[in-house]
């Protein structure tokens, strides 16, 4: 049986959620479903996202941008909204216990050259890092992990 999901929602799905569902599906490990959306999707994960957690160990080259939709049907037990706009699109799901929302800035909206945008995405995985690393040794702790 499948645990039920741990959703992370942004608006595009392109940078922030998949940043968190990436660094918190490699501190949570196995046991934990982990997935992300958006209220109006982008259709791609933004390639500084992926360089961003690749430079960590943290491979999400295969992720892919999603509905929030795809998650209506399932058991989603915690919703984690990680910008504004998603917040307060965000639906209830069907046996949702939890919601958080823990906002960060946007990277895809960095000006500059490539290097000074990946400055930006850098410090925005690192927030989110904190955060979320926080957020499952939280979770393995109340497991008895």
């Amino acid at each position: 049986m499948r645990p039920p999901a741990i959703l992370i929602l942004c608006t595009g799905n392109s940078c922030r959620s998949h940043l968190a569902e990436g660094i918190l599906k490699h501190a949570l490990g196995a046991g934990f479903r982990v997935e992300s959306a958006g209220s109006k999707p982008a259709g791609y994960v933004h390639p500084l996202a992926v360089r961003a957690l690749a430079e960590i160990g943290i491979d999400i080259s295969q992720h892919r941008s999603k509905h929030l939709d795809e998650f209506l049907s399932g058991e989603v037990e915690t919703v984690i909204t990680v910008c504004g706009n998603a917040d307060q699109a965000c639906p209830v799901f069907p046996g949702q216990m939890n919601r958080h929302h823990w906002p960060f800035d946007d990277p895809a909206h960095a000006a500059g050259s490539e290097e000074e945008q990946f400055a930006v995405f850098r410090r925005v995985r690192d927030e989110i890092r904190r955060v979320f690393e926080a957020y499952a040794a939280g979770r393995l702790d109340a497991r008895g992990s």
